[in-house]
């Protein structure tokens, strides 16, 4: 595989030198913990009834008060990994995970120390033991050791979790969750991956593990905690800008480092879903016709950048939200767009992933709602794979923060959502999109519901054409009922009807937003220029608080959308070499050319869009809260008329 200009390869000989150094960790060495405390520590026995056992020594001299005094324990991860069962001989799956612990923790070296030579770290380490470092440098070499610190516990932990899932395709995945990942030290590399190893050791003999999918399924558990918390810890650290800028390559393991980003072995998921073809879905024009766009946007990832040039140009949607009411199509557009996106990979032979978040993954242990979350959006986010990420009915996962009735689970779950879908760490590569679905998008709580880009509404058939359409589709081959005075599916034709879709937001919907729009309009006259358009947004702003800025942003990014509102060529997803397998410059420049420029009417348009489902959501959420209070009302008269009843007897 040629490697891309940004793309460093780590030498295989230099992975090679460090196998000593691997295999000497993983069959001892002592460590003294500092943070974690050991799981299976002996409980002191009483000498004698009534007599307690010594107080364990506390130092008085200056200084070691506060070091501490428990004995250093060897850690010998190899044995504690081979008798996890009673079988006296290695399997070849204990041996392939001390080969994938031992390969990682080479790979970890090495790349600790590419950085070290990139900025200047071996340099300052030498003048260290020579005992000529400058105090002016002092600051500088602590810093850089936390960070090679932190880089080779990361790699180590990435390069494990992503050599272990290639086993777990053979094993089934089994499910063990650690501990807390506790023993994270920053003072060196050698100490960082000693502190880990003694934890997973300790782990390892706590889980009482009887089979190998166990074992794997405990390590890869581990691994996924320690790169969240690295990861947490490396945030805003600038002398890490060095390996966060770059990306390596391991090519006898196809294994990338991303700087931070964790790179699970692409995989495609297997997807049992009754697809529907495009010509399935009745009505739902506009939503219909963006999903199918969306499709093929998400083909133009290119992996070799990890990058999609639709991300770069503008008009990806990352994240859209399509809500209706009950029966109006939205899981037949989920499953026509997976099954889109799904051909469209086995034509180029991309690993293509779906994963829908269902209530399945609200826990009532505490913080477990989150790890899932968290595993749904790393699993649909991996850059090495096209990821498609559906939340159906999104009111009863996300819970609506100051909302009584939320549970635990659910705010955790918004949690998680809200950051990784607008969050400060949020990279939008543009090989994922995912879609939110509610009957009630009204109790969504306001501040995810804002983070999705893109809004679909899905009302399901509304002309006496389409509910023709529709009847004759559901009624199968099996009669011979004539059709009548009807040309089928012709008002289905996509263009056509989408045109006359967004004509309709020439004018909002919403009476709430008609009032306000024409009051700028007498006011102003028509909304013919940026300055215009602003007075309109900040008149919607005035008449609803929770239009704010992160409501502009969807708003031209949805415009972005229509500026890339062109369909990619059908000959370009059956035939890879005319589009997908061309280099990202050059699927750029294809892209760009097809473009057109922005017009007052589509931002009209695209207001009105947007501002009208706010509105809807407003005053569905407003109305349900007022019947829930008179509701809340009448129970306590009533409770107090029969209160006074009971008194007067």
């Amino acid at each position: 595989m040629t490697l891309s200009n940004d793309l460093m390869e780590l030498k295989e000989d230099k992975i090679r030198e460090k196998y000593a150094f691997a295999e000497a960790m993983l069959q001892g060495f002592d460590h003294t913990p500092r943070i974690a405390k050991k799981s299976d520590a002996p409980v002191a026995q009483d000498r004698s009834p009534g007599l307690g056992a010594r107080r364990r020594f506390r130092s008085t001299t200056p200084g070691l008060v506060t070091r501490s005094t428990a004995r250093p324990e060897g850690v010998q991860l190899s044995n504690r990994i081979l008798e996890c069962d009673d079988d006296a001989l290695t399997t070849p799956l204990q041996a392939s995970v001390l080969q994938s612990l031992r390969r990682a923790l080479a790979v970890a070296q090495v790349a600790s120390d590419q950085f070290a030579d990139q900025t200047g770290l071996a340099e300052l380490k030498r003048a260290n033991l020579a005992g000529t470092l400058d105090a002016s440098q002092k600051m500088r070499f602590q810093d850089l050791l936390s960070a090679t610190a932190m880089i080779a516990l990361h790699v180590f932990a990435n390069m494990t979790d992503f050599l272990l899932s290639g086993l777990s395709a053979e094993t089934g995945e089994t499910e063990v969750q650690c501990g807390d990942v506790e023993e994270i030290l920053f003072d060196n590399d050698q100490l960082a991956l000693h502190g880990v190893l003694w934890e997973l050791d300790q782990e390892i003999a706590a889980a009482a593990i009887e089979t190998d999918a166990q074992l794997i399924g405990l390590v890869t558990s581990f691994c996924e905690q320690l790169m969240e918390k690295v990861t947490l810890r490396a945030e805003g650290v600038s002398v890490l800008q060095a390996f966060s800028e770059s990306r390596y390559r391991v090519e006898a393991d196809n294994f990338e480092i991303t700087g931070f980003t964790p790179s699970a072995r692409a995989h495609s998921t297997t997807l049992a879903m009754a697809f529907k073809k495009p010509e399935e879905v009745v009505g739902n024009h506009i939503a219909k016709y963006q999903a199918m766009k969306l499709a093929k946007m998400l083909m133009a990832y290119d992996f070799d950048r990890k990058l999609n040039p639709f991300a770069e140009l503008g008009g990806f949607i990352f994240t859209f939200m399509g809500d209706g009411k009950p029966g109006t199509g939205k899981t037949t557009l989920i499953q026509m767009m997976a099954g889109m996106v799904n051909d469209y990979c086995q034509v180029a032979g991309y690993p293509f992933r779906y994963q829908n978040l269902s209530t399945e993954s609200i826990d009532s242990y505490q913080g477990k709602s989150a790890q899932n979350a968290k595993a749904f959006i790393r699993n649909v986010t991996d850059p090495n794979v096209i990821g498609f990420g559906t939340i159906d009915d999104i009111d009863q996962l996300a819970g609506k923060r100051g909302d009584r009735q939320s549970s635990a689970g659910q705010l955790e779950i918004t949690a998680v959502l809200m950051e990784s879908f607008a969050g400060a760490n949020t990279v939008v590569r543009g090989n994922c999109t995912f879609g939110m679905f509610s009957n009630y998008p009204e109790n969504v709580d306001d501040a995810l519901r804002q983070r999705a880009g893109a809004r679909f509404l899905v009302d399901g058939p509304q002309s006496r054409e389409d509910y023709i359409d529709i009847l004759h589709l559901l009624m199968g081959k099996n009669h011979s009922i004539p059709v009548g005075d009807h040309d089928l599916f012709e008002a289905q034709a996509l263009k056509k009807a989408v045109a006359a879709s967004y004509e309709r937001h020439s004018r909002p919907q919403e009476d709430a937003l008609t009032k306000v729009f024409d009051k700028v309009r007498a006011e102003i006259g028509d909304l013919d220029t940026i300055a215009k358009l602003g007075t309109y947004l900040k008149a919607i702003q005035q008449a609803d608080e929770r239009f704010t800025g992160r409501a502009i942003k969807n708003i031209t990014d949805a415009v972005k959308v229509r500026a890339m509102d062109f369909e990619l060529p059908d000959a370009w997803m059956e035939d890879p070499e005319l589009f997908l397998f061309k280099d990202y410059e050059t699927k750029k420049a294809m892209i760009a050319d097809l473009a057109q420029p922005i017009t007052v009417d589509m931002v009209i348009q695209e207001i009105n869009r947007y501002a009208d489902s706010e509105f809807r959501y407003a005053d569905k959420s407003d109305e349900v809260a007022i019947e829930n209070a008179v509701r809340e009302m009448q129970r306590m008269e009533e409770a107090k008329r029969r209160y006074m009843e009971i008194t007067r007897t």
